[in-house]
């Protein structure tokens, strides 16, 4: 079993919500209502326990409406080019909403990137110590002025 998840139980009813709103599209295609309901619930217990859902589900949801974006069902995809780069277009046929992300092969996700990852991370300086200011004024004067200091001491 891997590692303990904080709000497993609220992760597992977001799964739960976003395959309902597969199936429901999958077995009635004109059932579109009930899969916006379920998305629309599943968004808003995300925002209300302030949970970061994944960048592929977030991308096949609207903003503006809560539909299931399903290319060809209740969305349309369409490749452009603008100043030499990629896009994926999506318009969502209920709000006509459009989405652009990037369709470059060599791009990854910050998430993806193995630097992301915490076990990734290497530690490549050792963390420097606070300065102390607990320390006298002399401390941090030059040594000339130290020396003029010890002299009219004695």
């Amino acid at each position: 079993m891997a590692g303990s998840v904080k709000d497993r139980e609220a992760f597992q009813r977001l799964n739960f919500l976003y395959q309902a709103a597969h199936c429901v599209l999958a077995q009635d295609p004109e059932n579109q209502a009930l899969a916006r309901f379920y998305c629309h619930t599943e968004r808003t217990i995300a925002k209300r326990l302030v949970l970061r859902r994944d960048p592929s589900v977030k991308r096949t949801l609207c903003r503006g409406c809560s539909s299931l974006l399903v290319p060809g069902l209740t969305c349309t995809q369409r490749q452009r080019r603008c100043r030499g780069q990629r896009w994926t277009v999506q318009t969502c046929l209920t709000c006509q909403r459009s989405q652009r992300f990037l369709n470059d092969p060599g791009h990854l996700l910050w998430g993806d990137r193995p630097e992301a990852q915490l076990g990734n991370q290497a530690d490549s300086k050792p963390l420097q110590p606070l300065p102390n200011t607990a320390h006298s004024i002399s401390d941090h004067l030059p040594e000339e002025k130290m020396q003029i200091q010890g002299s009219s001491d004695q």
